[in-house]
């Protein structure tokens, strides 16, 4: 337990965490509970999602959270989670778009079930989330959104024809972000990471084709998470944050 830590109070930041289950998006918890915000857990396995909100309890008793189970796959569900969020906290400070999945499959494998499958999940769930949360953080003339997206945007594995098309229009929404959030103080990032330790990495890749040593930690990424929402990453807003592999 940290006993040291702070304790999240009413006016903490309220940050949305989707894909906050584990791999990345735990490491991420963790990191902005140690720093007293106030966490809405997203995820679509209610096992996972209350593993991971035990261990924050655990290291902040007081901490303020709550968990939302959804199928971002479904337009109905991710239409459901902002009023949930607001209702609860009355706030959004934050978002973090951290869900995605990755099915591999080559070109010529590629069908209209696989497109709707990748793109439902990858692209237009945070769409919807980001567009949800812009008229609440234009009227508190503060918010920062961040996006996880794939170094694969730019040079993508054979096999991620589809699931890198969905990350680069992921990419897109950041630079949208960016340009109409600049008046309104709503900042944007995408964090365009290579391979990440983690269980999506470990579905498609064994670690004799990718060892462990060339994969990042997830908790790398998360403290480029925290950098973009404390500030230290102005400059790159609106831009991907490429973070290749070792």
């Amino acid at each position: 337990m940290n006993d040291s830590s702070p304790t999240a109070t009413s006016d903490a930041p309220v940050t949305l965490i989707t894909g906050a289950g584990g791999g990345m998006g735990r490491s991420i918890a963790i990191l902005l509970a140690d720093r007293g915000h106030r966490l809405a857990l997203l995820g679509r396995t209610h096992g996972k999602l209350d593993a991971v909100a035990r261990e924050l309890r655990a290291r902040h008793p007081q901490i303020d959270l709550e968990v939302l189970v959804a199928d971002l796959s479904d337009p109905g569900e991710v239409g459901a989670v902002m009023p949930r969020v607001v209702a609860r906290f009355g706030r959004i400070d934050n978002l973090v778009n951290g869900a995605g999945i990755a099915p591999l499959a080559p070109i010529a494998k590629t069908d209209l079930a696989l497109l709707e499958r990748c793109f439902s999940t990858n692209t237009f769930a945070p769409a919807l989330l980001i567009a949800a949360a812009w008229p609440i953080m234009s009227r508190q003339r503060n918010g920062c959104i961040v996006n996880i997206s794939t170094i694969g945007t730019s040079d993508p594995f054979p096999g991620f024809f589809v699931y890198a098309a969905s990350k680069s229009a992921l990419d897109s929404l950041t630079r949208s972000i960016s340009n109409e959030g600049r008046r309104a103080g709503i900042r944007g990032f995408t964090i365009n990471p290579g391979a990440v330790e983690t269980p999506l990495l470990r579905s498609n890749f064994p670690e004799k084709v990718i060892p462990p040593e060339r994969a990042l930690p997830p908790e790398r990424i998360a403290e480029v998470v925290v950098d973009c929402i404390e500030g230290r990453r102005d400059d790159e807003s609106g831009r991907t944050i490429p973070m290749p592999s070792p």
